[in-house]
C-alpha cells in the first residue's frame, strides 16, 4: 500500500528546511516528509563544492528569519552555510523527516483521490495531500556547456564548476576560467592563491561591486543585542540598503553606472583596464549584479596572479584556447564557468489525471502556483535579493492556505486561469535565464498574478494577502 501524507516537501535545502520549519510551527501535526534526490541535507550547498564557494548575499537575509545567523563574516563560505542549514534541521527535530535518495521522477495529480501520486527513480510511490517544490530552479543534472570547436584536442583537463572533481590538483598550473558571473569571480582569486597563473576570459564584463567580508555595523549591533533583536535590526538593515541600491539602479542607471566604475578604478587604479574590461554594455541589474567580497578579485588582478582577457573563442588546441582575436591563451586546466541549466519544480513531471502539465504554458498565481493545477506550490526566490527573503514568505503563504482549507473543509485548492499573460517570470536578461523562459510560467498582467521584485512591498502585503482571491476551493471527492 503507498504511504500517503498530508504535505510532501520536494528537497532538503534551504528553502526544503525552511519549509519544514513553518509546517512545523503554523500546522502543527502535519504528517510531512520531505524527498531528497541527494544522500545529503544542503542542496545547492551541498553540490557546488568548487574552491571558494560562497553565498553572494549576506547572511543576516540569506539565514532564516527564526534562526539567527551567529558566525563571523557576512558573506559566507558554502561549507558555513551547509552546516548552517544541518544544524536548523537537527535542532528542529526536522531530519528524521529527510528520506535521502528519493529522487521524484513523476507526479501525477488524482481527481478521483484528491491527491498527488508521486512516482520515484527507485521505483517506489508515495502520496500527498498537498505537494510542494522547494528544488530551486538549478538543474543538478547537467550545466550549461557551450559546444567550443576542437575542445576534443585539448591536451589539458577541462571542468565545469558544477562537478568539481575532489582530487584535482591545480596547485603550479596554468588556468583559463571561461565566464565572467559569479561563479568565475569567485574561483579567479580562490584558484589564484596557488596557481601558476589565472586567466578570467570573459565574452563581456560582469558588473560587480565590493562588499566587506564583516559587517562592522552588524558586530556593533551584536554587541549590544540579544540575538534574535540584533539579527531583525541587522536584517532590516541590509534589506534597506540591497533593496534601495536596486530601485536607484533600475532608475539611475547611470549614477550607478558612474559609481560601480569608481570603485573598480579605486581598486585597480588603472581606468583604461576598467573600461576595457570591467564595463558591461547593459544597465546595472539587467542581470544580476556580482559580488566580490573584500575586493578579492580585484585584489588578485592588481597584484598580477590573475588576469582578465575580453575575447571570444575560437577554438580549442591542445595547448589552449585559440582566440578570436588570434592570440592564444596557454592553460594546463579549463574552466568552464558558463552559466547553469534551469529547469522548474526539481525537474519533477507534473501531470494531470495522466495528462503531461507544459509548466510553460501556465500562468504564475502569487509566484508560487500555476494555474488550473491543485494543491501545488514552488519556492522560488527573489533575482534581486537573498533567495531566503522570498523563499519565507512563499512558505508561509503555503501554511495559510492550507489552514484556510482545513478550517473550511476543503481538500482541494486551484488557482483560477486568468484572462492575460504578461512578462517572463524571471526578469533577468543572463543567458542561463534566457535559455530557460519557455520551460518556466508567466506572470499575469494583475494580482495575484504579478511577481514583484520588492521584499519591502511583499513582506507588508502578505499579511493582508486574500488566500481565497482567484481560487476554486472544493471539498473532498468521494
Amino acid at each position: 500500500m503507498t504511504e500517503h501524507f498530508d504535505v510532501l516537501i520536494i528537497g532538503a535545502g534551504l528553502s526544503g528546511i525552511g519549509a519544514a520549519w513553518r509546517l512545523q510551527q503554523m500546522r502543527p501535526g502535519t504528517r510531512y516528509a520531505i524527498l531528497e534526490a541527494r544522500d545529503a541535507i544542503g542542496g545547492t550547498w551541498d553540490l557546488f563544492r568548487y574552491p571558494g564557494v560562497r553565498s553572494d548575499s549576506d547572511m543576516f537575509t540569506l539565514s532564516y528569519p527564526f534562526r539567527p545567523w551567529r558566525g563571523a563574516e557576512s558573506l559566507a563560505s558554502g561549507a558555513q552555510i551547509r552546516k548552517y542549514i544541518v544544524e536548523t534541521a537537527d535542532e528542529a527535530g526536522i531530519t528524521p523527516h529527510i528520506r535521502f535518495g528519493a529522487r521524484v521522477a513523476g507526479a501525477n495529480w488524482s481527481s478521483a483521490g484528491s491527491r498527488w501520486e508521486l512516482r520515484l527513480a527507485d521505483g517506489s510511490s508515495v502520496s500527498c495531500d498537498f505537494l510542494y517544490a522547494c528544488a530551486g530552479y538549478y538543474d543538478y543534472s547537467q550545466g550549461y556547456q557551450p559546444d567550443f570547436p576542437g575542445i576534443e584536442s585539448f591536451a589539458g583537463q577541462v571542468v565545469h564548476p558544477q562537478f568539481w572533481p575532489s582530487d584535482l590538483s591545480y596547485a603550479g598550473k596554468r588556468i583559463v576560467v571561461i565566464g565572467s558571473g559569479a561563479t568565475a569571480v569567485t574561483l579567479v582569486p580562490a584558484l589564484a592563491r596557488t596557481a601558476a597563473s589565472v586567466t578570467m576570459l570573459q565574452r563581456s564584463p560582469t558588473y560587480l561591486t565590493v562588499l566587506p567580508r564583516r559587517d562592522v555595523i552588524a558586530d556593533a549591533v551584536r554587541r549590544a543585542l540579544p540575538p534574535k533583536p540584533a539579527n531583525r535590526v541587522v536584517r532590516a538593515k541590509n534589506v534597506l540598503l540591497s533593496q534601495g541600491f536596486y530601485h536607484l539602479a533600475r532608475r539611475r542607471p547611470q549614477t550607478v553606472r558612474k559609481l560601480l566604475r569608481t570603485v573598480a578604478v579605486r581598486w585597480l587604479g588603472d581606468e583604461e583596464y576598467v573600461d576595457r574590461h570591467f564595463k558591461p554594455v547593459y544597465d546595472p541589474w539587467d542581470q544580476r549584479l556580482c559580488v566580490i567580497p573584500g575586493g578579492d578579485l580585484y585584489a588578485s588582478v592588481k597584484t598580477g596572479r590573475a588576469s582578465v582577457v575580453t575575447d571570444q573563442v575560437s577554438s580549442f588546441e591542445a595547448e589552449g584556447i585559440r582566440l578570436a582575436s588570434g592570440e592564444l591563451l596557454a592553460a594546463d586546466i579549463v574552466v568552464s564557468a558558463t552559466g547553469l541549466s534551469l529547469i522548474p519544480c526539481g525537474g519533477v513531471e507534473v501531470s494531470l489525471d495522466g495528462t503531461p502539465v507544459d509548466i510553460g504554458s501556465r500562468t504564475a498565481y502569487r509566484g508560487l502556483m500555476l494555474d488550473g493545477v491543485p494543491n501545488l506550490a514552488y519556492c522560488i526566490g527573489y533575482t534581486n535579493a537573498s533567495w531566503t527573503l522570498r523563499a519565507d514568505l512563499s512558505s508561509r503563504y503555503v501554511c495559510r492556505l492550507l489552514r484556510h482549507m482545513a478550517r473550511h473543509g476543503y481538500a482541494v485548492a486551484t488557482p483560477k486561469t486568468p484572462g492575460g499573460r504578461g512578462r517572463p517570470l524571471l526578469d533577468l536578461s543572463s543567458g542561463y535565464v534566457q535559455r530557460a523562459l519557455e520551460k518556466f510560467p508567466r506572470q499575469g498582467d494583475r494580482d495575484p498574478w504579478l511577481v514583484r521584485q520588492n521584499y519591502l512591498r511583499d513582506v507588508f502585503a502578505a499579511r493582508r494577502t486574500d488566500v481565497a482571491e482567484d481560487m476554486i476551493f472544493e471539498g473532498a471527492r468521494a
